[in-house]
């Protein structure tokens, strides 16, 4: 039996996991001297480069000392929660990685609460103590005192901490004393984690994680429990309800180093990928043919958001999209549930529209902004909370632990944002030359606030969120207090009457953009819409006046990014998607239509 270690790494967004993960990559000679390769190797999709965020967790092993090391890096935004807690069950230990200035967060706190009960040994990381302001001791003592008030073990409290900057490459026991490598922490990893066990006995493994592959369909994921699994075998497959099938393994697979080595035989402790098996999901365990025992099952996140996705009817739509059928949605939109645990998708009554739930926004924008680089054209709808019912009949919604780090001159603004959608501030302390704010608010309050709170602080805001429970209903919020500006005709808009309409309000489109009827061109000052007609030009006549021509000074556009649209339509808007353009639009284009509408609704 090999000597095995199974780690995973945990941490905020953005403190710097993945490039860990890629020094001790070179650190462990993966890459032959004459290979190149760019930062981050493991966030592999273009998405995850362009956000600088893990969206899906991944596995490499590294060998050291006649180790070998396999470590899972891990998603450290709340929106992909469901796909920590699953993994955590493949590891022995986890790497606990903090920021030297910010400390641990709270959805560090959430992840290493859900360690701590698995009874997994924790390292930590000091990391980024290069940094101004860092404070590496206080920091040290806060992960000490939030490990004791999650109820850590004594063995568990008595951690290895490692100081270093994982972009430079270094790790030291002393932050004071800088190394010149990152072996240090590699010694840490295999004096103190202990090594995977070996259970003799039947063969279990729990698949706590998927891939896919087109050649060979889904691709189960985990770590063997107990016994050996062999290529070929004859096993069960236990499902979640308790139901029984038959399976054959096809082949089996570990991961040495970046990709995956196909074996005969895996034995427990070790984490493999399995394929051949089919109808399984994640929580599933394999086991004996003749005697199957199922391992306690994964509890998964449930969805605390939904939105309507549907086929872009638009005027503009087939102008840029390859994939715009209501079949093309469908089939992409279940193929996504194959792989991403937390998401679910429903059928409505109408053939051409579903409905997705997701754990936020961030997680549904993601989706969007895969299929529309893939070639997709689509709608969506204003997002939605989901709301429950507890058994009184109350209505119960979610509600958000919300941080906010910011500059204490902008801290009052930000209090009055969060309080005017019903939050409630928990904890307000300095934090060096940032004001540390903690909030309980409603989840449907955090739609379209991040916009607010960053333009209140001119962007210095540092802001963090996670589901903490459903308590009963705050009541209503106030939502967006401006209307929008519609166009009345389809065509260009010219410069000439854009600049005559500037006091109407803010435009989202330039001059010569096209625009259709229907679409909102931007914001208007007051609370009502207005229909205007940009296309319209100036009349031009054979006489000459000198000095009356103004020279048109527009102001520019106001630039979205996909996650504020999301934030900012309304209910009766949709959001058009395709992939080059991001248009808002209301749902119904004929301004006669809408008026009707408004009317039976009154």
């Amino acid at each position: 039996m090999q000597n095995i270690r199974n780690i995973a790494i945990i941490a905020h967004v953005d403190h710097g996991k993945t490039t860990l993960v890629d020094k001790i990559i070179h650190a462990s000679k993966l890459f032959d001297e004459h290979q190149q390769f760019d930062d981050l190797i493991l966030d592999n999709n273009d998405l995850e480069r362009e956000r600088g965020i893990t969206i899906v967790s991944k596995n490499v092993s590294v060998r050291y000392k006649d180790v070998k090391i396999n470590i899972i890096d891990t998603p450290g935004h709340a929106d992909f929660g469901g796909e920590v807690e699953r993994v955590l069950k493949m590891a022995d230990g986890v790497l606990l990685l903090v920021d030297a200035f910010e400390g641990a967060m709270p959805q560090t706190r959430f992840v290493l609460g859900k360690a701590i009960d698995l009874g997994l040994k924790p390292i930590v990381v000091v990391n980024k103590v290069d940094k101004e302001n860092c404070r590496p001791d206080e920091v040290h003592e806060q992960v000490f005192d939030l490990m004791f008030n999650l109820g850590a073990s004594e063995d568990q409290l008595d951690f290895v901490t490692l100081y270093g900057s994982s972009k430079q490459g270094w790790m030291s026991t002393d932050w004071k004393e800088k190394t010149d490598s990152i072996i240090p922490l590699l010694d840490a990893v295999v004096a103190s984690i202990p090594p995977a066990p070996t259970l003799e006995g039947t063969p279990q493994m729990q698949i706590t994680s998927l891939d896919y592959s087109s050649f060979v369909g889904r691709i189960g994921i985990g770590r063997v429990h107990r016994g050996t699994l062999k290529e070929g075998a004859n096993m069960s497959l236990v499902k979640r309800d308790g139901t029984i099938k038959k399976v054959k393994i096809k082949e089996l697979q570990v991961f040495e180093g970046l990709g995956r080595t196909k074996v005969s035989e895996v034995s427990s402790g070790e984490i493999c990928a399995v394929t051949g098996i089919e109808g399984f999901d994640i929580g599933d365990t394999l086991a004996d043919a003749e005697n199957p025992e199922g391992l306690s099952v994964i509890s998964i996140d449930e969805p605390t958001m939904n939105m309507l996705f549907t086929i872009n009817n638009s005027p503009f739509f087939g102008k840029e999209g390859k994939f715009v059928t209501s079949r093309h949605l469908r089939d992409r939109l279940f193929k996504e549930t194959e792989k991403n645990l937390a998401l679910r998708v429903k059928e409505t009554d109408r053939e051409d529209s579903f409905l997705v739930y997701g754990r936020g926004i961030l997680h549904l924008s993601v989706l969007i902004e895969t299929m529309r680089r893939e070639g997709f054209e689509l709608q969506v709808g204003q997002p939605q909370v989901l709301f429950q019912e507890d058994e009184k009949g109350n209505r119960l919604e979610p509600i958000e632990h919300l941080v906010v780090d910011v500059p204490e001159t902008t801290a009052g603004k930000v209090i009055e944002l969060v309080t005017m959608r019903k939050g409630e501030l928990t904890i307000m302390e300095p934090k060096g030359d940032l004001q540390h704010l903690e909030f309980n608010i409603p989840a449907r309050g955090l739609i379209g606030l991040r916009n607010n709170v960053l333009t209140a602080t001119a962007g210095e805001a540092i802001m963090n969120h996670r589901f903490s429970a459903y308590e009963p209903h705050k009541g209503v919020i106030p939502g967006r207090i401006a209307g929008s500006l519609i166009s009345m005709d389809t065509g260009m808009g010219t410069a000439y009457t854009i600049d005559k309409m500037q006091d109407r309000g803010e435009f989202f489109v330039d001059p010569g953009e096209e625009v259709y009827a229907g679409q909102v061109i931007g914001e208007h000052t007051r609370p009502n819409d207005l229909t205007i007609n940009i296309q319209k030009g100036k009349k031009l006549t054979n006489m000459r006046a000198s000095g009356t021509d103004d020279n048109a000074k527009i102001v520019p556009k106001r630039q979205f990014s996909l996650e504020e649209a999301m934030e900012y339509i309304q209910k009766d808007e949709y959001l058009e998607v395709t992939p080059k353009s991001i248009r808002m639009r209301k749902i119904l284009l004929d301004e006669n239509e809408r008026l009707r509408f408004a009317k039976k609704v009154d």
